[in-house]
């Protein structure tokens, strides 16, 4: 009986993969499937390696990863419900209600505004859902680092025009926070060595746009 548990389980999975690789092949390449693939193995990474205070369902983290980005606001689409993507998603693919219903309320969770907004209503959806520190904590961590460097500008050139210095500011008003917002052990020691590497890059940054910002005088 296990066997057929987890097949069922692998098929759900397998379904869902397959569905986030052809709804995200429209993004742009800060947030595109290699993003997703990121995230799951940070979360997998995380999830193995940190304590469980209360019991997390390994299937709800894995699938949470897989979508975490599925209604995302900075790319839904006309006709899209961002509250109920996921959750209708999982149903037609024959996932249980209850198992829908968790995956929808983790995803909405992962969100960095929704907790700037509300940070007490992210530690109670933690409580009670304790996947979503899992998968927050690995959705951020993709965010910072090297390769958080190459999505911030890789984003700003996709979908917006502002200039590099703007993506450098990005870093001081978001990237160089994440740290202090690791929910779990394992989070913050992963966030502590890409933040350092973020502010080797920013004194390197500083160094070579100095030259910029002398006076223009003829030689």
């Amino acid at each position: 009986m296990a066997r057929d548990g987890n097949s069922i389980e692998d098929t759900l999975v397998n379904s869902v993969t397959e569905y986030v690789k052809s709804y995200m092949s429209n993004y742009d390449g800060s947030h595109d499937f290699n993003h997703i693939q990121r995230v799951v193995g940070l979360a997998k990474y995380i999830h193995a390696h940190s304590p469980e205070a209360t019991p997390r369902d390994q299937q709800v983290v894995l699938l949470s990863a897989l979508l975490h980005d599925v209604g995302d606001k900075k790319y839904l689409k006309p006709g899209e419900d961002a509250f109920t993507l996921v959750y209708d998603l999982l149903l037609s693919l024959g996932a249980a209600d209850q198992l829908a219903k968790r995956v929808q309320t983790i995803c909405l969770g992962v969100s960095y505004s929704s907790e700037i907004q509300d940070p007490t209503r992210v530690q109670e959806l933690i409580k009670s859902h304790p996947e979503l520190a899992v998968v927050q904590d690995a959705d951020r961590l993709d965010a910072i680092g090297s390769i958080g460097i190459g999505r911030v500008f890789t984003f700003t050139g996709a979908r917006t025009q502002r200039s590099m210095a703007d993506s450098i500011q990005h870093f001081h008003d978001k990237l160089l926070k994440l740290e202090s917002m690791m929910k779990t052990d394992v989070g913050r020691q992963l966030a502590r060595e890409r933040t350092e590497r973020m502010q080797e890059f920013l004194k390197w940054w500083d160094e070579e746009s100095a030259f910029s910002s002398g006076p223009l005088d003829t030689v």
